[in-house]
């Protein structure tokens, strides 16, 4: 892998759409645009990594704006207001994947981002951009989005933990090239539980010198991905 990939993650649409239980046909449409009954629809948003080979691949922020757009999608709205959305937040707060921060706030009826602005005699303050003009049910959306995932001091995002943290899996771009691990031990997930399939918990373990309870969390993390997704 470049050197310059180390820390983004690198993602197909498949391993995208299986930690997102995402179509990968969808994301790909969302990041590459797609032309239906002669009519041009422009991708959602630049994708995070390019690697030139004419290929779609995520990063780990390209996977938190999906986990979001996905949200809103599935609240009825429309691509193409989310796009409309995805730009005007991009520009004001000055980011490539304004969704995938932490700056959102919610009354339970609409979308707003925090953004701070600066007058003319240099004092701050917040003022809240509404994404969408129009009325949705809000409320129970947005918080589990913003509860598993760790932020940085500027908002931008760290780390998810796609069951909790509870269940002590994480998707780290800092760790594995993005691909989600046991949070202990940072052995990836799909190793541990193949080598459980193969040889038994415990034998597992002392294999990875980890222990039989890092290696039942990460072989049930991939059971829960196992169900397959239509394109």
């Amino acid at each position: 892998m470049e050197p310059r990939l180390i820390g983004t993650g690198l993602y197909t649409p498949a391993e995208a759409g299986r930690l997102l239980r995402v179509a990968p046909g969808k994301l790909s449409r969302w990041l590459r645009g797609h032309t239906m009954k002669g009519t041009r629809y422009e991708r959602l948003w630049a994708p995070q990594v390019d690697i030139g080979d004419g290929h779609v691949y995520l990063g780990f922020r390209d996977l938190m704006e999906a986990r979001v757009v996905d949200a809103f999608i599935r609240e009825g709205i429309s691509a193409i207001r989310i796009r409309r959305a995805i730009q005007v937040a991009a520009e004001m707060i000055a980011e490539s994947h304004p969704l995938a921060t932490n700056r959102f706030r919610t009354d339970g009826r609409e979308i707003f981002l925090q953004v701070i602005e600066t007058d003319e005699h240099g004092r701050e303050r917040e003022r809240l951009l509404n994404l969408f003009q129009r009325q949705y049910e809000f409320r129970g959306i947005i918080e589990p989005i913003l509860k598993t995932v760790d932020f940085g001091d500027e908002g931008d995002p760290l780390q998810w933990w796609p069951q909790g943290r509870k269940a002590g899996i994480v998707v780290d771009p800092a760790r594995a090239f993005g691909a989600p691990i046991e949070a202990r031990t940072s052995v990836p997930t799909s190793i541990l539980a193949e080598a459980a399939r193969a040889l038994g918990i415990t034998e597992a373990a002392a294999s990875y010198d980890v222990s039989e309870a890092a290696v039942r969390r990460a072989l049930n993390f991939e059971r829960d991905l196992e169900p397959s997704l239509a394109a």
